[in-house]
């Protein structure tokens, strides 16, 4: 009987099923296909029904402080899927959450005349904080990255990989794998 009541729920209910899969990107493969990389601060968060209502979107706009790929102006809007407007809500598993003051390094495509989005979702969001003893401002990378295609590599606390890397270390390393990009 049990079974009988769950099938008939199953059926009455009419529920749309969406997933999502997050691809690790490796850092290399992220610098080189990402048409724009913008280092700057949050100033506005605001999210808005899209979809003629039927979901929620946060637009975030940062103050850019500097590019190391492209160029999008000295303010630059993009859209994150995911949002709250009053009790309304949508959750995009795997979306970055941003708040007014946050220092990011952002990895931006953008389609045609649409907003920009972020490559790779978190992927392509790199915090910038304050180091609690020497004051320096680090990056820190994102959990979930690619390893290059070697494997499947666990999250492990205080992986020398996961280290944050001060933002002056953080631009060279980028600035070099765009060089041995179009050294190739």
């Amino acid at each position: 009987m049990s079974r009988f009541v769950l099938v008939a729920v199953l059926l009455i209910l009419p529920v749309a099923l969406r997933a999502t899969v997050i691809v690790p990107i490796d850092f290399r493969e992220l610098v080189i296909t990402t048409p724009v990389i913008v280092h700057g601060r949050v100033t506005d968060v605001r999210s808005a029904f899209t979809d003629g209502r039927r979901s929620v979107e946060t637009f975030v706009t940062i103050a850019a402080d500097e590019y190391l790929k492209g160029d999008l102006g000295e303010h630059v809007t993009f859209k994150v899927p995911g949002g709250e407007i009053g009790r309304y809500r949508t959750v995009f598993v795997g979306a970055p959450g941003f708040t007014r003051g946050d220092e990011v390094v952002l990895f931006l495509r953008t389609q045609r005349a649409a907003l920009p989005f972020i490559v790779g979702l978190n992927q392509g969001a790199y915090r910038v904080v304050a180091d609690r003893q020497s004051g320096r401002r680090m990056v820190t990378a994102p959990i979930v990255m690619g390893n290059g295609g070697l494997g499947v590599e666990p999250v492990v606390r205080g992986a020398p990989t996961r280290r944050p890397l001060p933002i002056e270390a953080f631009r060279d390393v980028v600035r070099d794998v765009l060089a041995q990009g179009a050294a190739r």
